[in-house]
């Protein structure tokens, strides 16, 4: 019986190492197709003009705010990414409202200045393209670039911020547009 033992199948090692590479090479292409759709999305994008910065002297500070940018999109559309300019580059972010406008300030991702005239609205809402929360965890502001209207989501550290930064920036904008009619 000793004579008829066999010993144990060797592992083909060419064989896991071409599935390997296989897997590699895959995961690379589907990773370059997915940054090919971002530049290109980036592209079509191309009208939105250069995003403003925040004027030398924009006046004494209303609130300030310490949270994540969780992205744009286009207004109304919660999936609609806007990639263009950086815009879609989710970091960090300080908030200062004043009663010249919102200033963004990202750390490693563009900065941008809302002017207050820019403002359309500020809500609470529980999603934006790529991150979804619970009901009222996201302060989304909508303003005017360009010809277009996009949706800014940032969330707080502190969330219970939100909603005096929602109260605070609907009572600039109605005031701004109450001027605006005179």
């Amino acid at each position: 019986m000793a004579a008829e033992q066999k010993s144990a199948e060797v592992t083909d090692w060419a064989a896991r190492i071409g599935w390997l590479v296989g897997l590699a090479l895959f995961i690379a292409l589907v990773y370059w197709l997915m940054r090919e759709g971002w530049k290109w999305r980036g592209t079509l994008q191309g009208d939105l003009p250069e995003l403003p910065t925040a004027p030398e002297d924009p006046g004494p500070v209303k609130l300030s705010m310490s949270g994540r940018y969780h992205g744009s999109t286009t207004a109304g559309q919660w999936l609609d990414r806007i990639v263009a300019h950086g815009l879609g580059t989710r970091s960090r972010a300080e908030l200062t409202l004043t009663d010249a406008g919102l200033d963004v300030v990202r750390p490693g991702a563009n900065d941008f200045f809302v002017p207050a005239a820019q403002l359309r609205e500020a809500r609470l809402d529980k999603g934006i393209a790529g991150k979804v929360l619970t009901e009222g965890g996201l302060l989304v502001v909508t303003w005017a670039h360009g010809a277009r209207l996009l949706d800014s989501g940032f969330r707080s550290d502190r969330a219970a911020e939100h909603n005096e930064w929602v109260d605070t920036l609907n009572g600039m904008i109605n005031k701004t547009e109450t001027e605006g009619a005179r």
